[in-house]
C-alpha cells in the first residue's frame, strides 16, 4: 500500500491531504476495531441472556394470537432436549448484536474514516442514524403488520388440522420475515451510496419505475410466506414507497446535482 498522501479539493475548493497509513497500521487498526466490536457484542449477549425468555415471549406473540384467534392450543413444541437451550443462545446473540449495533457501526466508521475526506465524513451521523432507524422500522413493520397477517392466513387455512409447530421452525420463519423486512427498508441507504458515486441517477430510476415495480412484486412474491395476493401486496407496498423515496435521495446527492447547487451558490 502506498505511503503517499493524496490531495483533493473539498466542497470549498481547498486542497485537503489524506493521512498516510501503512499496511501494518491498517491491520492493527482493523484488529483493534474487531476486538472492540466482539467485546461489545459479548456484553450485549450477556445482557440479553438475562432477559432471553422475555424476548422470546415477545417473539411468540404473533403465533400465539393467530392460534388463539382460531381456537387452537397456544403452545409451541420442540423435538430435541437441546433445542430450547440452543434457541435461547441464538436469540440472545442476535438480540445482543442488534443492541450493540450502533457501537459496531461506529467501529466500522472509525476504521474507514481515515481514508475519507472532510466533506465525506459529515455523512457519518446521518448514515448511522438512518441505517438503524430504517432497519428498526422495517422489522417493526414486519412484526406488527406483515407477520401477523401471514400467520392468520396460514393458520386459518389449515384449521381443520392439529398444528404441531416447533420452536425451531417458527423462529426461522420469524427471523426470515423480520430480518428480511429490515433489509428491504435499507433500500434508501443503498441508493444513497450508489447515487453519491454517480452510479445511478434519479432520472434513470424514474424512467425505469414501471420495471422496478414489476421486480418489486416478483421479490415480494418470493419472500412472502404465503401465496395470497393480499400478503404479497403488504410486502410490496413499503418497497414501492421506499423506491419513490430513493428517487428523491438520488436527486439530492448525485454529483451532477451537487455541482449545480455549488454553481448557484457561487
Amino acid at each position: 500500500m502506498s505511503e503517499m498522501s493524496a490531495t483533493v479539493s473539498s466542497d470549498q475548493g481547498d486542497p485537503e491531504p489524506l493521512p498516510a497509513m501503512g499496511f501494518l497500521d491498517h491491520l492493527e487498526e482493523l484488529r483493534r476495531r474487531i476486538v472492540y466490536s466482539i467485546a461489545a457484542v459479548a456484553l450485549g449477549f450477556f445482557a440479553c441472556w438475562w432477559k432471553v425468555e422475555k424476548i422470546y415471549e415477545i417473539m411468540q406473540r404473533p403465533i400465539m394470537d393467530a392460534l388463539r384467534n382460531n381456537g387452537m392450543s397456544e403452545k409451541l413444541v420442540y423435538l430435541n432436549p437441546t433445542e430450547p437451550f440452543n434457541l435461547y443462545l441464538k436469540i440472545a446473540a442476535l438480540a445482543g448484536l442488534f443492541l450493540t449495533s450502533p457501537f459496531v457501526l461506529y467501529q466500522v466508521w472509525m476504521f474507514i474514516s481515515p481514508g475519507l475526506y472532510r466533506n465525506e465524513k459529515r455523512y457519518v451521523v446521518p448514515f448511522m442514524v438512518s441505517t438503524i432507524a430504517l432497519f428498526s422500522a422495517g422489522g417493526y413493520f414486519g412484526f406488527k403488520i406483515v407477520y401477523p397477517a401471514a400467520l392468520n392466513f396460514l393458520i386459518s387455512f389449515g384449521k381443520q388440522f392439529q398444528p404441531m409447530i416447533t420452536i425451531k421452525e417458527y423462529t426461522e420463519l420469524f427471523l426470515s420475515i423480520i430480518l428480511g423486512m429490515g433489509l428491504i427498508f435499507e433500500m434508501p441507504i443503498l441508493v444513497f451510496f450508489l447515487a453519491l458515486m454517480g452510479i445511478v441517477t434519479a432520472g434513470w430510476m424514474w424512467k425505469n419505475f414501471r420495471y422496478s415495480i414489476l421486480i418489486i412484486f416478483i421479490v415480494a412474491a418470493i419472500v412472502t410466506p404465503t401465496s395470497d395476493i393480499l400478503n404479497m401486496c403488504i410486502f410490496a407496498a413499503p418497497m414501492i414507497a421506499l423506491y419513490a423515496l430513493s428517487i428523491g435521495i438520488a436527486y439530492v446527492v448525485h454529483p451532477t446535482q451537487r455541482a449545480a447547487r455549488r454553481e448557484k451558490q457561487a
